[in-house]
């Protein structure tokens, strides 16, 4: 199967309570000392945003090979650098504003026997698609630095960031989501603090939606986290990328 083109039977659609097992095992598995979402948790998601869960399922075999967890917040009501539980609220998602123009990405989870197929890929061009059905703004999440730890000391996080962004070195989740259409608009220190890979570093993403945006919403942004790019580049859709 080519790299470039994901798995045609596996298919998106909302998380129910059926779910719940298959995701805190995948969990379990990924995140280790990490941690991983509650029964508690997921429930107060399906409550308070159903529409903003999602799964990934093989449907050969009818089990989930992938999730993703979001929550609309008002973006006026935080800033660039808090933390993951300050944008969860804990990972409850009691945060959920639906006066806000921003999906927030708290999770995106590819089963560990099921990378490199492309899965991830299927999930996050469904969070694109959400956030258009929605006609919010954009899609802003922290992106977990996972192999900032190799590199501290002899760079900083904003340093190491850069050199994502130029190519010149990779990073399992931050070059993905480079590729699936995301820009940098910052590092964030402490965004998971007892995450070892990352050293708790992240580095603040977003992919704008602009059939609902406005030229307002792109000011202000760091210029040195811009990625260059080619004139020839196609449309996120329709390009063709790896998996992460």
């Amino acid at each position: 199967m080519s790299p470039h083109r994901p798995p045609s039977n596996i298919i998106i659609r909302q998380t129910t309570p059926e779910d719940f097992n298959q995701i805190i095992e995948m969990g379990r598995l990924i995140y280790s000392d990490l941690g991983t979402w509650s029964m508690k948790h997921l429930e107060s998601h399906q409550h308070i945003f159903p529409q903003g869960q999602l799964v990934a399922v093989d449907q050969d075999t009818g089990k989930l090979v992938g999730s993703s967890a979001s929550l609309i917040v008002l973006w006026d009501d935080y800033d660039l650098r808090d933390s993951w539980h300050d944008f969860t609220d804990h990972g409850m998602f009691t945060n959920h504003d639906t006066q806000g123009h921003t999906l927030y990405g708290a999770d995106v989870m590819v089963h560990p026997h099921q990378q490199g197929r492309g899965i991830g890929k299927i999930i996050y061009k469904a969070r694109r698609d959400l956030t258009r059905r929605l006609e919010l703004r954009r899609i802003r999440a922290g992106a977990r630095l996972r192999n900032y730890g190799k590199f501290k000391d002899q760079m900083s996080p904003e340093d190491y960031v850069l050199r994502i962004i130029c190519g010149e070195i990779g990073d399992p989740t931050l070059s993905f989501q480079i590729k699936q259409g995301f820009r940098v608009l910052g590092v964030v220190r402490d965004y998971l603090h007892h995450d070892e890979e990352s050293c708790g570093h992240a580095a603040v993403i977003e992919w704008v939606n602009h059939q609902a945006a406005t030229r307002k919403d792109t000011y202000g942004r760091d210029r040195k986290f811009a990625k260059p790019r080619k004139r020839s580049m196609k449309p996120i859709d329709d390009a063709e990328d790896s998996d992460q």
